[in-house]
């Protein structure tokens, strides 16, 4: 899922699962790694963890609201709040561990 300007909120507020949003650019290496492992979680936890991608060149105002510097950064976004950040390509250990706490929370 693809999320845009006019979108974002929206889709943050009626969201049930939890919800990564993943910041990225097309020619950020770091962002195309990860990329299959964001994909793995949410087929792994299907029905529990969705993924969004928003790409920074095409919605600076949305990076820079949510004071992204660096790509990839990935919002964890529980009830329309972001409950936490992972910033860098992460191994996708770290990422299971934060979607667990916020799942039991």
């Amino acid at each position: 899922m693809t999320l845009t300007e006019a979108t974002f909120d929206e889709t943050l507020a009626t969201t049930d699962e939890l919800l990564l949003v993943d910041f990225w650019a097309t020619w950020c290496g770091p962002c195309r790694a990860i990329a299959p492992v964001l994909d793995a979680l949410e087929r792994d936890q299907a029905g529990r963890v969705r993924v969004a991608k928003v790409n920074v060149d095409d919605e600076p105002a949305l990076a820079a609201r949510y004071g992204v510097r660096s790509i990839p950064t990935i919002l964890f976004v529980k009830d329309g709040r972001v409950v936490d950040t992972v910033i860098g390509a992460a191994p996708r250990a770290t990422l299971d561990a934060k979607v667990a706490k916020h799942l039991s929370q």
